[in-house]
């Protein structure tokens, strides 16, 4: 059975799905690839990547100061700097719960943008959309939230996590790598997690129960899902990457149908990716 199928069950009205190889080769698809859907917060992994081609070319370093006082941008970047999610309030002192941040995503884009007198969406589209040819990508709106794209873009970008050429490897190494290990936090839409690990800018899946990845998803399968009913992840140990667009607000039905879909792409796709 074709694992990327079990979309046509979805109850959505158009969705679309990629698996994308660790040598950035596109395995298999279902759907419109080309259809632009609402990433929500799935942008917030196009903005952190942003941000740290940023921190290569200089023009930031991840302990600058930015945020809240003793906030850094790295603390920004891993969901720890304190801020509130959406309210310009400080809700705890930096680095000591994982507070789960769309400000905190804006305000480094800010800072970026203060910091080289340059638009952040400028940038995002100069320095890594356009290398990546992702040319039906843009910011509309917040860059914690505001992304609009295809499956077939976002299965550029998920080959560029697997094998970058845009980024250095060792920049996408240390951003999906545990930031400020050990800390507690609510995983939005899973409840508290003990502990609720981040990378930079993109979430750990480690031992997080339940979850909207598969059972059989490694713990250190990266990624992000977003409140359109998006989500990417990508599988080092697997060597997967996968895509998953649709037109349907995350709810009690992505939670149900999200894990059995990243299940079946691993059991068909590990041993032929192999």
């Amino acid at each position: 059975m074709d694992s990327l199928s079990l979309i046509d069950t979805w109850p959505v009205d158009n969705a679309a799905v990629a698996v994308v190889s660790k040598d950035g080769s596109v395995l298999g698809t279902r759907g419109d690839q080309d259809r632009q859907f609402a990433l929500a917060s799935v942008t917030k992994l196009l903005t952190a990547s942003a941000i740290l081609l940023a921190v290569e070319e200089g023009a930031l370093e991840l302990d600058d100061e930015a945020g809240p006082e003793g906030s850094t941008i790295r603390h920004l970047l891993a969901h720890a700097s304190g801020l509130d999610f959406s309210e310009d309030v400080v809700r705890g002192r930096p680095g000591q719960r994982r507070i789960y941040s769309n400000l905190g995503i804006e305000v480094l884009a800010q800072t970026f943008a203060e910091r080289a007198d340059m638009p952040f969406e400028e940038y995002l589209r100069e320095g890594l959309l356009e290398p990546l040819g992702m040319h039906s990508t843009r910011l509309d709106g917040s860059p914690a939230a505001g992304g609009v794209s295809t499956a077939a873009d976002l299965s550029r970008f998920a080959a560029e996590l697997q094998n970058p050429k845009v980024l250095h490897p060792e920049t996408i190494a240390q951003a999906t790598q545990v930031v400020f290990p050990g800390i507690d936090g609510v995983l939005p839409g899973y409840g508290r997690q003990r502990p609720n690990d981040w990378g930079l800018g993109f979430e750990i899946r480690d031992s997080k129960t339940p979850h909207w990845t598969g059972n059989a998803n490694s713990p250190q399968t990266f990624g992000h899902f977003g409140q359109a009913g998006t989500f990417l992840w990508v599988d080092p140990v697997a060597g997967l990457a996968c895509v998953g667009l649709a037109d349907r607000n995350f709810g009690e039905w992505s939670a149900e149908v999200w894990p059995p879909l990243s299940d079946a792409v691993l059991a068909e796709y590990s041993r032929t990716n192999s």
